[in-house]
C-alpha cells in the first residue's frame, strides 16, 4: 500500500470507497487515520529527544519489573533501569520500566512542555490530563490507573544512551526526572495508604540540556491519530528524525528494522507484517514521508519534516 496513494484515493472517492479498495485487516484504521489527520485543524507541535527516535521502550508490560530494559540498534544502545518505591511497610519494591503507548505520550508531554515553557519544572495532574484530552485519550477509570502507573515508572527510572561519535564511544547516563512530587490518590480515601500520583516533576538538568540540543519536532495532530499504537508512534518519531536530515536515499535492512522495532514480537517471521501495518499507520499521518518497502528492507528518501503541514 502506497500511503500517498491512500490520501489521493480519499480525496477522490471518500473514506468508505477507499476502505473498500484497500486490503488488510488494518485498512479501515489506516484510512480513518489518514482522513482524520488531513481534516484536523487543531495545530500544535510536540517534541521528543532524538535518542527516543532511535530506540524504544517495551510495547507491553515486562514480565519482570526488576529487569533492566535493553535495546541495541545500529546507532545506539538504550538501557532503562527500573526505579524503586517504598511500600507502606517501608520495604523497597521495583516499579518496572515504562511501557506501551501511554508511556510514550507522557514522555512527549514532558519534553514538549519543558521546551514550551523553557523550564525543567513540569505540572502533571490536570495539565497532563488536558494534554491527553487534546490527543483524544479519555482519562478515567482504567486509563487513570494506567496513566498514574506510567508516570510513576517514568519518574523513578534511570536511562543510559550509548552511542559512537567521531570514533569514540559516548555515554549519556541520567534520570529523566530529578525531583517528583507524589500525592495520595484521593479515590482511595485514606491518606498515606493509597496509590501515589505524580503531581509535579522536575526534569534532570542533564536530560533538559540534551533535550534542548537534540529535540525533534512532531506534529501533535499526527500523534493524536495514532495515539493507541506504540509501534506506530515509534515508527513515526523515527521517520520524523531520519527523513528530513537525509542527503541521499538510505536502505535500512529488515534485520535492523526488527532490532529496533520488533521487541516483543516472539517470532521473527511475524515482524514484517506487523511493521508494515504500523509503517502504513505512521505514513497515514506523515503524508510527505518518502519510503518504499522492498525485499531487502525499507528504502528511505529525503523528505520534508512532518511539521511542515502546520506552516501551510
Amino acid at each position: 500500500m502506497v500511503m500517498g496513494k491512500v490520501h489521493h484515493l480519499i480525496e477522490a472517492y471518500g473514506r468508505q470507497a477507499t476502505r473498500d479498495l484497500l486490503e488488510g485487516r488494518r485498512a479501515p484504521r489506516i484510512v480513518e487515520a489518514a482522513a482524520s489527520w488531513s481534516s484536523d485543524e487543531e495545530m500544535g507541535t510536540g517534541y521528543i529527544h532524538s535518542g527516543w527516535c532511535q530506540t524504544a521502550l517495551p510495547h507491553r508490560r515486562p514480565q519482570d519489573d526488576s529487569a533492566i530494559w535493553k535495546l541495541e540498534t545500529d546507532s545506539m544502545t538504550l538501557l532503562v533501569e527500573p526505579g524503586v518505591r517504598l511500600k507502606g511497610d517501608g520495604t523497597p519494591s521495583h516499579v518496572g520500566v515504562p511501557f506501551g503507548a501511554i508511556a510514550r505520550l507522557i514522555l512527549i508531554y514532558l519534553q514538549s512542555e519543558a521546551l514550551r515553557t523553557g523550564s525543567r519544572d513540569i505540572q502533571l495532574g490536570r495539565s497532563l490530563r488536558d494534554f491527553l484530552g487534546r490527543l483524544g485519550v479519555s482519562v478515567g477509570g482504567k486509563t487513570t490507573r494506567l496513566v498514574r502507573e506510567q508516570a510513576d515508572r517514568i519518574s523513578r527510572c534511570r536511562l543510559s544512551f550509548h552511542f559512537t561519535r567521531n570514533g569514540a564511544t559516548v555515554l549519556v547516563n541520567q534520570n529523566i526526572v530529578d525531583i517528583a512530587m507524589f500525592v495520595d490518590d484521593p479515590a482511595n480515601g485514606v491518606a498515606g495508604q493509597g496509590d501515589l500520583f505524580v503531581e509535579t516533576a522536575r526534569l534532570s538538568e542533564s536530560f533538559f540540556h540534551q533535550l534542548r540540543q537534540h529535540a525533534v519536532p512532531l506534529d501533535e495532530a499526527a500523534i493524536r491519530h495514532i495515539r493507541n499504537s506504540s509501534m506506530a508512534l515509534d515508527v513515526y518519531c523515527w521517520l520524523a528524525y531520519r527523513l528530513h536530515a537525509l542527503q541521499d536515499e538510505k536502505m535500512v535492512s529488515w534485520g535492523a528494522l526488527a532490532t529496533q522495532f520488533g521487541a516483543g514480537i516472539r517470532l521473527r517471521k511475524h515482524f514484517k507484517a506487523a511493521f508494515t501495518e504500523n509503517l502504513q499507520l505512521a505514513q497515514a499521518v506523515y503524508r510527505d514521508a518518502r519510503v518504499t518497502l522492498t525485499p531487502d528492507g525499507l528504502l528511505l528518501q529525503p523528505s520534508p519534516p512532518p511539521v511542515r503541514k502546520l506552516a501551510r
